[in-house]
């Protein structure tokens, strides 16, 4: 299909790998701890195959939650839980302890925690990624939506999947001494729910098709900067908390 060879698309695909990648931080750190009594040889397959499954799993409710976004409010419920999840994702996360994440004894076991972990844990990816191909399919093509989005998702979560699992550490660390990289990445994540909000169908029909045509990009806008603002705001209420906790 033509519409695969244009510039938009391949944006479009590295914009839900950057969140998927940005988002599965934490699902790395489940997969090591659920396959750590493990023996050696069986800690690799643990990993591959537990990911293997949750990334099947993941695509199958991301491709549904992307078809069925077209139901009155659902685009304005999705894109309020996306708000929220780029928000959460300015914020520092606790570390997790030893005993949050029980180990699997066996391979079978390991594989069953490490898919269902993933599966709990990816509820903000799979809006977050439904969210980004349903905006991005509209504005390539709009009569090919339907194979757009799917091939979006399916490769996006393919390609991005393995390098969670491959540079995990890489990837904690370049966050960390970058952390530019995850206000950008909220920043992305409140675009895309601005603008899923406003093309939501029962807006549309109250607004009318020409007027959102008109303002998408300044609720796109709106979505980025609520979310920054409004991360700034919480981090720096945070601190002075944590440090009278410390003290």
């Amino acid at each position: 299909m033509e519409s695969f060879s244009h510039a938009p698309f391949w944006i479009a695909l590295g914009q839900i790998i950057w969140i998927n990648i940005l988002l599965s931080g934490d699902n790395a750190v489940v997969i090591a701890m659920a396959c750590r009594s493990l023996p050696p040889r069986q800690r690799f397959w643990g990993i591959v195959l537990g990911a293997g499954a949750a990334v099947l799993l993941r695509v199958f409710f991301t491709i549904i939650i992307a078809q069925i976004m077209t139901v009155p409010y659902l685009k304005l419920v999705g894109g309020l839980l996306l708000l929220w999840i780029a928000v959460k994702l300015i914020m520092p996360s606790e570390e997790h302890s030893e005993g949050s994440v029980k180990s699997g004894d066996t391979l079978l076991r390991a594989v069953w925690l490490v898919t269902v972990a993933d599966i709990v844990m990816s509820l903000d990816n799979v809006i977050a990624i439904a969210a980004a191909a349903e905006t991005a399919a509209a504005r390539i093509d709009i009569a090919h939506a339907l194979t757009i989005k799917t091939v979006l998702i399916i490769f996006g979560l393919a390609t991005s999947v393995p390098l969670i699992i491959a540079g995990s550490a890489l990837l904690m660390k370049l966050l960390e001494r970058f952390p530019i990289l995850v206000w950008a990445g909220a920043a992305l994540l409140g675009w895309v729910a601005g603008e899923i909000i406003v093309k939501d169908a029962a807006i549309v029909g109250y607004l009318g098709a020409e007027f959102v045509d008109k303002i998408h990009l300044w609720s796109a806008a709106a979505g980025a900067v609520f979310v920054v603002a409004l991360g700034y705001v919480l981090v720096k209420l945070r601190r002075p908390a944590e440090e009278e906790a410390e003290v």
